[in-house]
């Protein structure tokens, strides 16, 4: 272990030299999530050629300091950037690389530090842009049980516990539904005081504007069932340096090692070697300039251009039932069952459409356009659309919610925006629809009260009404087979 001081005191920092006689250009990955488990990933880059550096951040395992989330990880960085560049086994090229948290400690680097500590290059896998982009939906309405996952485990701790909210669960089931939200570190057993302060972030979209004045290589790589899919396309667009590259596969947050359902063998890549061929692209300018990339076609087994998008279709829906129903706080729709009650009153409206004649290609973003009454001052509407196989299956496709505020009573007509899909329907399939006041405990459950829904001490239920004509849902579909 190497340590060397900074504002926070000498932060613990691992180096693996390649074997021979330097300089080496270097690999840096700064991490909250305990620089051993990248020992493998050190050794890999190493051998390959790059000195790797991989350092705990502040006040996290070995590093001293108060761990702050997001707050010093530019400061930090560059000045490690320096202490890396002032090394005799350095030939001052630099590649910063991360995946969720440690993608922003790289990204910051890029973005926000004098010329000097500025990386090379910049990789960044399902990056984790800042707190409002983590907590919160692009609508603004709030993330909770992945928030609630990632604040238990890691929020306010030197070292990290992955099952602290599944433990938690176990011994009350009903933790996440106990108000007001801000008190649940009592719930816990234990200190988070950065949880309150996590929701008065709302400044979405930070990093990607400043990505606009890039000036490296990036390579961004992410998931379609990831949740910060839409951050990751962000920024690959709005990236400003001569060379941006996306990678976009049908995974989840844990990329090739947490496949999505749809996930074929062409999408099990190795990553590793993808990201050293890209450095060493990226440090000899070998990269063709402009934005490129591939993305996965999940259930199809194969890679399109990043860019490809289908053409807008509204497939018919028909009304099964809920054109009138109660969005009750109390007995809220759930996040995590795809069954739908059948017995008491409705709890959502619910359309489908008939069973697709062939199989279809639907690739870019979806949305459902409706006309709606919310009878509460403040109303969430979640969109929700699920594949019915005809082996009779269910399968979650995507989601959309968005916050409201009109006169209770009064009609609105909008959009919910559901994010991307890249993804092949087989013949037969139906696609459901629906449209409830809440997708609980994936979000938090707004009170209908006008009260914030994280501090909110009490709940109404809310009586909705949807136009069902009024309702279209838009599909990206290419237009032929690929």
């Amino acid at each position: 272990m190497t340590a060397f001081s900074t504002a926070a005191g000498e932060l613990a920092t691992d180096v693996r030299l390649p074997a021979g006689d330097g300089p080496f250009p270097a690999v840096l990955v700064r991490t909250p999530y305990d620089r051993a488990r990248h020992r493998a990933e050190a050794r890999g880059w190493a051998r390959r050629g790059f000195a790797a550096v991989v350092q705990d951040v502040r006040g996290r395992f070995e590093s001293p300091g108060e761990w702050r989330p997001y707050e010093n990880e530019a400061v930090d960085g560059a000045a490690t950037v320096r202490w890396i560049r002032r090394q005799p086994w350095s030939d001052g090229r630099l590649v910063a690389v991360g995946a969720s948290y440690a993608a922003h400690c790289a990204l910051v680097l890029a973005l926000d530090v004098p010329e000097d500590a500025r990386p090379d290059a910049v990789i960044a896998a399902v990056p984790a842009l800042g707190p409002a982009e983590t907590a919160r939906e692009a609508s603004g309405v709030e993330r909770l049980l992945s928030r609630a996952g990632w604040w238990a485990a890691h929020g306010d701790r030197r070292d990290s516990d992955e099952s602290a909210l599944d433990k938690a669960l176990a011994a009350d089931p009903g933790l996440l539904t106990h108000l007001p939200l801000t008190a649940l570190p009592e719930r816990l057993g234990r200190g988070l005081p950065s949880w309150a302060g996590l929701w008065r972030h709302r400044d979405r979209g930070r990093l990607v504007s400043r990505a606009v004045r890039a000036a490296v290589p990036l390579l961004a790589v992410g998931g379609h069932h990831d949740h910060f899919t839409e951050d990751t396309v962000a920024l690959w667009h709005s990236w400003g340096g001569r060379s941006a590259r996306m990678l976009l596969g049908p995974w989840r947050h844990g990329l090739v090692t947490a496949p999505g359902p749809d996930a074929g063998p062409a999408h099990r890549l190795n990553l590793g070697e993808l990201y050293v061929r890209w450095a060493r692209r990226a440090l000899t300018g070998e990269l063709a300039p402009g934005h490129h990339g591939a993305q996965g076609l999940g259930g199809a087994d194969l890679w399109l251009p990043a860019r490809t998008e289908g053409e807008p279709r509204t497939p018919r829906t028909r009304l099964l039932h809920g054109s009138v129903f109660t969005a009750d706080p109390g007995k809220p729709v759930r996040s995590d069952y795809l069954t739908v009650p059948t017995d008491g009153p409705p709890d959502r409206c619910l359309l489908v459409t008939p069973p697709l004649p062939r199989p279809l290609d639907v690739i870019g973003p979806v949305s459902v356009h409706l006309r709606a009454t919310a009878h509460s001052p403040s109303a969430d509407w979640a969109a929700r659309l699920v594949a019915l196989t005809p082996e009779g299956s269910a399968e979650q496709l995507a989601v959309g919610v968005v916050r409201r505020a009109e006169p209770a009573g009064s009609e609105a007509e909008f959009t919910v925006g559901l994010g991307r899909l890249a993804r092949r329907l087989p013949g037969g399939t139906r696609l459901r629809l629906e449209i409830a006041g809440h997708h609980f405990p994936a979000h938090v459950r707004n009170p209908h009260t006008g009260e914030d829904p994280v501090t909110a001490g009490r709940l109404l239920a809310s009586r909705r009404q949807v136009d069902p004509d009024s309702v279209v849902l838009t599909l990206p579909v290419l237009p032929s087979r690929p």
